[in-house]
């Protein structure tokens, strides 16, 4: 099955396309950029103020392992992304390693967790505009930046990619700043927090576990989101000038990023202000500028959150429309999703996926105090299952390797599969921890019910293509239909 193409791929702006009929108009600065942005957003400048309540300074602890972890996903994902770099990334890998359904799972729920996590990103934004405009209904705020937004991803590619670098840029900007302002308190001594600033704080005020390991445990789940949207740079495959030198680059970067932005921030913020001061629903940087006192800080870093909200959102109907598309392409999704307008963009896909987000307006408007609670509780479940068929496909491709039935990548992940099943292993005890706490239960209610809806979806496609109902992956290197290939045919 080929993917749908516009008429004339030559006539692209820059004269050069990928074999989906994207456009390849990001370049190397945006994909970095975007891979940090990637790793920063309102799970770090939002939730991490829930998290540090319930665990105090061990939150640094707890971002530092779920790190770990997701750079072993990273890893397996990037020695995939060398192997066959298309923009359909997990699912495509998911449909060749494990068979049309699972492909066809994964793209789905893909969709779903940036559905909800666009949802998660348009409260957040709404709860900070809130800062400088109380008066104004969150439901109000949600709407308008769902619009605008939407307007930037239809225009172009390149045009997406512009606005992220720069979103990106000001949330780097912002973290460093904050880490180089507190460490100038932690040394000396200056501002309104200079005489309780002290390192004393990471251990003081009831120990680095004051609630408990088991309370600090529980965190993971929101700690987890922190880090959705890391794998978005395998989604810009496709679009990418350079995959080969551009992914690699951007992947192996990530344990810095994380060093520095999520223990490094707050390490440093956790020593200036006690735990004990920061509440859920409010940002621990806008807390913590306030604190120390400067002159509009608080107003400047509630910009800098609302901006890294606003990017998740932005990359979010970016990675919607993609993932339609793929799905399309493969006739798991209806063919019009699959679309490109005159600027190579999936316009239709983006489309019905921004009506959607627009249900996150309504939960604004119905349950402002609940919204964020009920999205990112969904998203993560849905980051996890993700998560889970990157792994698995890599352990598949890993064994098709050492078998010689498949061609080394030439970006391997270290310690091989080895360190996927550890990963897997992980993804499954946060998986135990969501369906233990009563709050986040939901998530996985509502994924019994979305597997319902995949379960029928199937039946209904299968029902009217045939050959869908083959066993086994699907070769992509025979473009006339989805048999098994003779690799996956042959014993692991």
């Amino acid at each position: 099955m080929t993917s749908p193409q516009v008429d004339n791929p030559s006539e692209s702006p820059s004269g050069d396309t990928s074999e989906e009929g994207y456009e390849r108009g990001l370049g190397s600065r945006q994909v970095q950029m975007i891979a940090i942005g990637g790793a920063i957003g309102v799970g770090l400048f939002m939730g991490a103020g829930a998290n540090i309540a319930k665990a105090g300074p061990s939150i640094i602890l707890m971002y530092a392992l779920a790190g770990v972890v997701i750079f072993f996903i990273m890893r397996a994902l990037g020695e995939l992304l060398l192997y066959r770099p298309v923009s359909g990334s997990f699912a495509e890998y998911a449909r060749e390693f494990l068979g049309p359904f699972f492909g066809y799972v994964t793209g789905w729920t893909y969709w779903l967790m940036w559905i909800v996590t666009g949802m998660a990103e348009l409260t957040a934004a709404a709860i900070y505009i809130h800062f400088w405009f109380p008066a104004i209904p969150q439901w109000v705020s949600a709407l308008v930046f769902l619009v605008v937004l939407f307007g930037v991803n239809l225009i172009s590619v390149k045009i997406f990619g512009e606005v992220e670098f720069w979103f990106s840029m000001v949330k780097v900007t912002a973290i460093i700043g904050m880490i180089v302002i507190g460490l100038g308190v932690l040394t000396l001594g200056f501002s309104d927090a200079g005489d309780t600033a002290t390192t004393g704080n990471l251990w003081q005020h009831g120990g680095i576990f004051p609630n408990g390991i088991g309370s600090s445990l529980m965190t993971l789940q929101g700690v987890m989101f922190a880090y959705l949207a890391v794998e978005l740079v395998g989604v810009t495959a496709g679009e990418s000038e350079n995959p080969e030198k551009t992914l690699p680059k951007a992947i192996n970067t990530l344990p810095w990023r994380i060093i520095v932005f999520y223990v490094g921030a707050l390490t440093v913020i956790l020593a200036v202000v006690k735990w004990t001061e920061f509440s859920e629903g409010e940002s621990p940087f806008v807390h913590a500028f306030a604190k120390i006192g400067i002159p509009l800080g608080a107003g400047i870093v509630n910009f800098v959150v609302l901006t890294a909200a606003l990017s998740s959102c932005n990359s979010g109907m970016y990675s919607t429309g993609r993932m339609l598309r793929d799905l399309s392409a493969n006739n798991e999704a209806p063919k019009a999703l699959g679309k490109l307008n005159s600027r190579r963009t999936p316009a239709f896909g983006i489309a019905a996926s921004v009506a959607l987000m627009g249900i996150g307006v309504v939960l604004n408007y119905i349950v402002p105090e609940k919204a964020f609670l009920y999205v990112t509780s969904v998203a993560t479940a849905a980051g996890i299952w993700t998560w889970m068929m990157i792994l698995i496909s890599h352990i598949k491709y890993r064994s098709a390797v050492v078998a010689g039935r498949l061609p080394a990548s030439s970006f391997p992940a270290p310690g091989g599969s080895a360190l996927s099943w550890v990963a897997l292993v992980f993804l499954s005890f946060v998986t135990c921890l969501i369906a233990y706490d009563s709050d986040a239960r939901v998530s996985l209610y509502v994924g019994a019910v979305w597997a319902l809806f995949l379960v029928a979806g199937w039946a209904l496609l299968k029902s009217r293509e045939p050959e869908l109902a083959a066993t086994g992956p699907r070769d992509p290197r025979d473009p006339e239909g989805p048999q098994e290939p003779e690799y996956a045919k042959a014993s692991d």
